[in-house]
């Protein structure tokens, strides 16, 4: 087996739209401010769960990333949020083209490159968790002295 390598958990892209996004949740909730294309294409119940979903992936992206714990647990929580952060951008990217078409493109460009970016990342953890099962399984443990072997 080769050298295990495991991409950076410190993405300064990915921690800042983590971290924006909790803000933008908690502001789109307390001020109710929805952007028309979202009141429009989204039913109110699946625009608020839109809007808790950014607090969540947020909050749990950067849980993930920082977690003091096993690195599996960590790039596990990362995925989770990564991939449930590119599906609401996609949502929004939707809700864009939907209700503005052409006039959404240069928004709608910048939210697909955040929902595939999201996506990206979350293809490159699937890929590091797996390394990381394959190394654990090469490791060879030694009882301690003294121990039963």
């Amino acid at each position: 087996m080769g050298n295990l390598r495991i991409r950076s958990r410190h993405q300064p892209f990915e921690v800042a739209a983590l971290a924006m996004a909790p803000v933008c949740g908690v502001l789109l909730l307390l001020l109710g401010g929805r952007p028309t294309s979202v009141r429009m294409a989204m039913p109110v119940p699946i625009q608020i769960c839109w809007e808790i979903g950014l607090v969540l992936v947020g909050v749990g992206g950067l849980l993930g990333i920082l977690w003091p714990g096993r690195l599996a647990t960590g790039l596990g929580i990362e995925l989770a949020s990564v991939v449930v952060f590119g599906t609401i951008s996609g949502m929004y990217t939707m809700a864009l083209l939907v209700v503005s078409g052409r006039q959404a493109v240069a928004a709608a460009s910048f939210i697909t490159a955040l929902a595939v970016g999201s996506l990206w990342r979350a293809v490159q953890i699937a890929i590091d968790l797996r390394r990381l099962a394959q190394a654990s399984r090469c490791v060879v443990v030694e009882p301690a002295e003294g121990g039963v072997p």
